[in-house]
């Protein structure tokens, strides 16, 4: 959805330059594919769009200058290699994500990253209020939907998965729509996942955008890319099972208009520690780069000479909270290597780096 957005906004942006684009995703046809690849490997589409397709092995990009990674948080080292990789020498990268993973952030403080922040909310926005309910109260959040479309704003609900698992025991997107469809039965009640063709998953979104859906239960599809200004509440199912980083993307689908919002986190008892840690975390912040500094103590920084993006770095590296001083002599120290004595300097990287050096620029 999101990636389909870009397309159409830059197309609009681009009408009238000497610039040809070409659009390339997983579902296209087989002739419009053949047709995007031969664009893109024949160096005629200046300006490439695409989903994950663009990192397959078939796709190459012969005058790669510059990467642009949008919501980097989901994709892994791998995959943005990959990217770097189908580039002649080195293509500038530049990676936008509301909540970096901990590598990324980690990668930052170590000066590998130069980071820009956008740190004021767009015009016309309005703080989202967090709650966190437990599904023992369920019946009043039907309820405080009933009353908040009646007030004629539109509402997202969230759910894990598609489908009843045998292993997990939570609500599905499937199973809560068809509730929601009878006990909301005055409402129009949408239904959107992953597994839908893209024909219905346009449609489906054209009419929540338009009004004529009232709620849309949705699986984490409509984490990024979608935009209803309309939307002021959002309800997450089983929000415990959620990761930092998407119950604040998906927390940023609400709160795009004037009008006062809120995300409610349904969560099931009893929870883990961590688990608790998490929620406690996005209810007490709403800035992307505090959340992700929090993941980052929460989870770790992962490798940086490797694929993992959490959980502990496998080398001895310094610790980012404590050592925070020593970071930036250890940064002041390098660049003066670096101009003093490049020799030694690249010396010591093939020292310590091993051969690892593409994992860094990813």
């Amino acid at each position: 959805i999101l990636a389909e957005q870009h397309y159409r906004k830059l197309a609009v942006w681009l009408e009238g330059l000497p610039v040809k684009m070409a659009w390339l995703s997983g579902s296209l046809p087989s002739r419009e594919r053949k047709k995007a690849l031969a664009a893109i490997q024949g160096g005629d589409a200046h300006f490439a769009v695409g989903t994950h397709a663009l990192f397959q092995e078939e796709v190459t990009l012969p005058r790669l200058g510059l990467a642009i990674v949008d919501e980097q948080h989901r994709f892994g080292v791998t995959q943005r290699l990959a990217l770097r990789q189908k580039g002649i020498g080195d293509a500038h990268q530049l990676m936008m994500s509301a909540t970096p993973i901990p590598r990324t952030l980690a990668m930052s403080f170590y000066a590998d990253l130069d980071v820009s922040v956008i740190d004021e909310m767009p015009p016309g926005r309005t703080p989202v209020t967090t709650k966190l309910v437990s599904q023992r109260r369920r019946a009043e959040i039907v309820e405080r939907v009933r009353k908040v479309c009646a007030q004629g704003h539109q509402v997202y609900w969230v759910c894990p998965l598609i489908e009843e698992s045998e292993k997990l025991e939570l609500q599905t997107a499937v199973a809560l729509h068809a509730d929601l469809t009878s006990s909301l039965s005055e409402l129009k009640v949408g239904l959107l996942h992953g597994r839908m063709k893209p024909d219905d998953k346009a449609a489906v979104m054209a009419g929540f955008v338009g009004g004529d859906v009232d709620v849309m239960v949705a699986t984490t599809v409509i984490e990024v890319g979608v935009d209803v200004p309309n939307a002021s509440m959002m309800v997450i199912e089983h929000a415990e099972r959620f990761g930092l980083a998407q119950l604040h993307q998906l927390r940023g689908r609400v709160g795009r208009g004037a009008a006062e919002s809120v995300c409610v986190l349904l969560f099931e008892e009893p929870m883990s520690e961590l688990a608790k840690a998490r929620l406690k975390v996005i209810y007490e912040h709403a800035d992307g780069f505090e959340i992700a500094r929090q993941d980052l103590l929460i989870r770790g920084p992962g490798e940086f000479l490797g694929a993992r993006q959490s959980g502990v770095p496998l080398l001895r590296f310094a610790d980012l909270e404590r050592d925070v001083n020593l970071i930036e002599q250890a940064r002041s120290a390098a660049d003066e290597l670096l101009r003093r004595e490049p020799g030694a300097a690249k010396a010591h990287l093939e020292r310590w780096l091993g051969g690892r050096q593409e994992f860094i620029k990813a």
